[in-house]
């Protein structure tokens, strides 16, 4: 069977990366220029300098990327590019350099869902076994996704309001820490104590998540500390709001592997680098016997290397499309 080289590129939000992946397991070569720095200037991710630093590094990084596969294009066998979710003017760079490679070279191109990418990455680092839960948990998405095979996604639980991600940016930002807030809560929560008695977050028997609810309660409780006179002890605050959100995604992540009747579960997106989650998953998978994936953290993070192994199962399965191909900010991966 002959190899498959994907050309892969990520531009959905403040990275820009390609990567080129053989057969969707193996990874050549990876680039990715990251706006972190910028962004943290203004507390967060501006779309309109995102996408102005996209145009600026696309053609970098692609010229970075053949010569650190020392490949070039008549290489490449097809294209892989993130069409959505994200932002529309980030997503609109990577598209239309992707569907530029295609035209000229007679390339398919095969558009990626970013979230498909994030479950994929698992498979850089072992082939994924079905049937399977996903828990994806990223600033944008809370999921829980069933696959009994290679690009079937069943959606079985998600959040009803914020993304679990988007919460611990915004209850770090209400403690005063630097973006990106999430890395900062993790690791204030490992010195801190659970001190302060903050809500589960929607801790009901549904597969469904809410985050607003204890981001409320935790300004309320900064809030309501300050006017008191009483002094506020971040490291606590952090630890209590990082064990409450843990404790509910864990507790949902297993009832769903026990209620579907499988012995695999991923986890995939940005918050799969959180130390917390990330031992909790651990523990409950070695109580429980169950197979548990977690990429590397660079892999966690938006890469264009997830989205070059999910292109070529999506490619197999005969997704391929037109140069019609356009950015969704919002778009439903679930069937």
């Amino acid at each position: 069977m002959k190899d498959i080289y994907c050309l892969a590129i990520e531009s959905s939000c403040d990275e820009t990366s390609m990567s080129i992946i053989k057969n969707g397991t193996y990874e050549v070569a990876t680039v990715v220029l990251s706006q972190i720095d910028i962004h943290a200037l203004y507390g967060g991710v501006v779309p309109e300098i995102a996408s102005r630093s996209h145009l600026e590094n696309i053609t970098i990084v692609l010229d970075e990327i053949l010569k650190k596969a020392k490949m070039s294009l008549g290489d490449i066998d097809i294209i892989g590019v993130t069409y959505g979710p994200g932002l529309i003017g980030s997503l609109l760079v990577g598209l239309e350099c992707a569907k530029t490679i295609s035209l000229v070279t007679g390339k398919p191109l095969v558009p990626v869902h970013h979230i498909a990418g994030h479950i994929y990455a698992n498979n850089l680092e072992k082939r994924l076994e079905f049937p399977l839960i996903a828990l994806v948990v990223s600033g944008g998405h809370t999921d829980l996704i069933y696959m009994d095979k290679d690009y079937s996604f069943k959606k079985i639980g998600s959040t009803l309001d914020d993304a679990v991600g988007e919460a611990y940016d915004k209850v770090a930002k209400i403690l005063g820490l630097e973006y990106p807030g999430g890395p900062r809560i993790d690791k204030l929560a490992k010195i801190g104590k659970d001190n302060y008695n903050l809500p589960y977050p929607l801790d009901d028997d549904s597969y469904n998540f809410s985050f607003s609810g204890i981001k409320s309660a935790t300004l309320n409780l900064v809030h309501n500390e300050k006017q008191r006179g009483n002094k506020i002890i971040i490291e606590d605050v952090a630890c209590s709001f990082q064990n409450r959100v843990v404790t509910v995604i864990a507790k949902k992540t297993f009832k769903a592997i026990k209620e579907y009747h499988v012995n695999n579960l991923i986890v995939a997106g940005g918050v799969a680098a959180n130390t917390c989650l990330r031992e909790k998953l651990s523990e409950l998978a070695h109580e429980n016997n169950v197979n548990l994936s977690i990429p590397r953290i660079n892999y966690c993070t938006d890469n264009a290397a997830m989205i070059g192994a999910a292109a070529y199962y999506a490619y197999q399965n005969g997704i391929i499309s037109d140069l019609y191909l356009n950015a969704k900010a919002v778009t439903d991966l679930y069937n």
